[in-house]
């Protein structure tokens, strides 16, 4: 067999994927580009050119999406990265439960999304929420936790970080684990103590996780809607409202190609935003 048999031969292998891949992702991608210069039904289509774009960059919520969007995917990347460091050193020391810890806050991550959502909005009721409930028992006064303009977006975050930590654990435990046990012995020889070690060793040889948390934790909040759904519809008012929600609703009142427009909009800031991130983190990566 040539080299050229062989590697026509290997490509044959890839062909299923790649047409599954085409199908389901590349295709359905490309045609939102050319809809989202249409108005659009399941029937028929006009081409309109950007009339949907400048349509969607008026949208009077526009602003507070991008806000909120920005808030969101900042603040639980934040809270990922540091709680997940936190929680992987700790899960990597030499405890006996150590296992089950794991497993325990890993099993969040397991559960629905929407469901997740529907319970913390019950949990979270101002009068009959178990959280209020409980704080009412120990003489506190509970908030309006999705209700309350000030502090429904940062209900979310923290039970979106409540949920996902688990994940940048399992990483950070990964990338913590791969660190050879001799640099910490050397610098114990030289008298090095735990902080020694956690700055001059796990911090630095840990950031491959760290990158990947980051990435995962960026993307992920600045496409984030089920959550947010399910708990607020974007409520109260606006003040929860991200691009994904702005788009929903788009989409649930009739404006297909409106809402399409959107998606390709959302599509450009998260690459706008992550790409650059990626390089630059992996620029600063420090190899083994």
């Amino acid at each position: 067999m040539t080299n050229t048999t062989r590697r026509h031969y290997n490509y044959l292998f890839l062909l299923p994927a790649g047409v599954i891949f085409f199908i389901f992702f590349l295709f359905p991608a490309l045609s939102s580009f050319f809809f989202s210069l249409t108005r659009w039904t399941l029937t028929d289509w006009t081409f309109i050119g950007l009339d949907n774009f400048k349509m969607f960059f008026s949208e009077d919520s526009l602003s507070i999406g991008f806000k909120n969007t920005f808030i969101y995917a900042f603040l639980t990347t934040a809270f990922k990265v540091v709680f997940g460091l936190a929680l992987g050193i700790y899960l990597t020391s030499a405890i006996r439960t150590r296992d089950f810890l794991r497993a325990i806050i890993f099993f969040p991550n397991l559960v629905s999304t929407i469901a997740i959502g529907i319970t913390f909005n019950s949990l979270m009721h101002p009068s009959r929420g178990v959280i209020n409930q409980f704080l009412a028992t120990i003489g506190i006064t509970g908030p309006d936790w999705l209700g309350n303009v000030h502090l429904a977006l940062l209900s979310v975050i923290g039970v979106d970080v409540w949920k996902g930590v688990g994940v940048a654990t399992v990483i950070f435990i990964a990338g913590i684990s791969a660190i050879p046990e001799q640099y910490y012995e050397a610098l114990s020889i030289d008298g090095g103590n735990s902080f020694d070690k956690f700055k001059h060793i796990t911090l630095p040889l840990v950031r491959p996780a760290m990158n990947s948390v980051i990435i995962l934790a960026l993307i992920g909040g600045l496409r984030l809607f089920d959550l947010v759904w399910s708990m607020t519809k974007g409520g109260p008012g606006f003040t929860t409202d991200l691009l994904s929600s702005i788009i929903y609703k788009q989409y649930g009142s009739g404006f297909y190609g409106l809402s399409t427009a959107g998606n390709v909009i959302l599509f450009l800031v998260v690459s706008a935003i992550a790409f650059p991130v990626y390089r630059f983190l992996n620029s600063r990566e420090v190899d083994l």
